[in-house]
């Protein structure tokens, strides 16, 4: 298919349902719809071509037929049923979507006075004045066509506010179901605000029950206000005919934190394009990632952090472990403003291929238009070092198990980023797993129960 019949698809899609679309969402988030169907004639769905997608086709996904999810739909199993995690000591406020829409009647318990969390589309509605402060504010409907499609389409997705100075003692969990009977198309929107001295830990854990193909274009915008923390991590644990597009939108204001976790441990197709835009003086992030690929699945981690103020600090660390034949990409750009000036930016990509059939792309990338600053970045790709994989041998260690303390070593940088004991503890177990080959699936949660199945019939995919 063309991308000329491509972007005709979505715009009939869109077109032959304007109305529902308009009926099942407010007033504030509708007024964006017209706008955003306007960027995307104009856009369409990214192509190789363009600059930013040129390690990803994501064409070919957005070209098959699926059954779009465009009203919000009760849902009508038992949440117990599907989801249930076995980390006691991962003690969280838990909350669920499926297939991009909130679960209205599950409790994430007693939250602090004052912490909203709720469905988008109802949150909305009941507070328009927030929604309409941030609302389209960090994620452009002009900066990328599946942007802009996102906000055509979505009518469902998660709201999370926390007022000044309130700090919850447990971390928020969001479990994200896809489950259906056809491959369906997902358009999720999320909403995180943490006001000024507040301070939010976040958990996603992304997951698909059903063996049928998924495409996922989720959009999230956060913002953090003076002196505001967000630790934010993202488990991408999806089966093999998962296409998921996570678009994360932060930006910060002066004296914040950002922490940005994402581990990739499992999924089709995975594309993170995370924009960080640090607009005020002395804040501060760290964003992070782990990806682990085999078979022929793809991960494109696409990182964009600009500095708009002077006295800023930010670091990256990025690493993947690729078997078989899979793949991954790595873009990471750090833009220094005219006036930015005591910058501190840090960028690392380091990469491990574990057979000569696997592939990686690494772009690091800096623009500086200040001149008194401090920037490095630095990507690698290479293979397990023959030496350190001698020196264990020599030691009694055998082959497969001197190979799998060289990759924990490997991963651990990233993993001990993690400030919650528990979610590291569980990473540390999951990503182990995954090394010795024993895990397809997160065996800690009834919701994937049957992804060795899946991923069984999904093999040739």
């Amino acid at each position: 298919m063309s991308n000329n019949n491509l972007t005709q698809k979505y715009i009939t899609l869109y077109q032959n349902h304007k109305e529902r679309l308009l009926d099942n969402s407010s007033q504030i988030v509708n007024e964006y719809r017209d706008k955003a169907f306007d960027a995307f004639k104009k856009s369409g769905i990214p192509t190789v071509k363009s600059e930013a997608y040129k390690y990803t086709n994501i064409e070919e996904p957005f070209s098959r037929d699926y059954q779009s999810v465009l009203e919000s739909e009760k849902f009508s199993g038992n949440i117990e049923e599907l989801f249930k995690c076995n980390v006691e000591e991962l003690d969280t406020y838990t909350m669920f979507t499926v297939n991009g829409k909130f679960i209205g009647d599950n409790n994430p318990g007693a939250l602090p006075e004052g912490v909203i969390v709720g469905g988008f589309a109802e949150m909305a509605e009941m507070h328009p004045a927030i929604v309409e402060k941030y609302y389209g504010k960090s994620a452009l409907i002009e900066k990328d066509g599946v942007i802009a499609l996102n906000t055509m389409l979505a009518t469902d997705g998660l709201f999370i506010y926390v007022p000044s100075g309130i700090k919850p003692e447990k971390p928020l969990q969001v479990v994200n179901i896809l489950t259906a009977e056809n491959d369906i198309l997902v358009n999720r929107r999320d909403l995180i605000v943490v006001e000024g001295g507040a301070d939010l830990r976040l958990l996603f854990c992304d997951h698909t029950i059903s063996t049928n193909r998924f495409l996922v274009n989720a959009v999230t915008e956060g913002f953090v206000a003076d002196s505001g923390t967000l630790d934010f991590y993202n488990l991408q644990n999806q089966h093999n005919g998962t296409v998921q597009i996570g678009g994360y939108y932060f930006q910060q204001d002066k004296k914040s934190l950002l922490n940005a976790n994402y581990f990739s441990l499992n999924s089709g197709i995975a594309r993170n394009n995370v924009f960080v835009d640090m607009n005020g003086l002395h804040g501060e992030n760290h964003i992070s990632g782990l990806t682990l690929v085999d078979k022929n699945q793809h991960v494109d981690n696409f990182l964009s952090i600009s500095h708009n103020v002077p006295e800023c600090e930010s670091n990256e660390l990025f690493k993947s472990v690729l078997d078989d034949a899979g793949s991954g990409a790595f873009t990471g750009r750090i833009y220094v403003a005219p006036d930015a000036q005591k910058t501190n930016a840090y960028q690392s990509n380091n990469n491990l291929l574990l057979t000569d059939t696997a592939l990686m792309n690494a772009r690091p990338q800096l623009e500086i238009y200040a001149d008194d600053v401090k920037c490095s970045h630095g990507a690698t790709v290479g293979q397990l070092d023959e030496e350190a994989l001698f020196y264990l041998r020599a030691r009694g260690i055998g082959k497969d198990e001197a190979t799998i303390l060289l990759m924990y070593a490997f991963a651990y940088e990233v993993i001990e980023k993690i400030r919650v004991p528990a979610l590291k503890e569980q990473i540390r177990t999951l990503v182990e797993k995954r090394f010795r080959g024993e895990l397809d699936k997160c065996d800690s949660c009834i919701v994937c129960a049957d992804i060795n199945k899946v991923m069984n019939d999904l093999s040739g995919v």
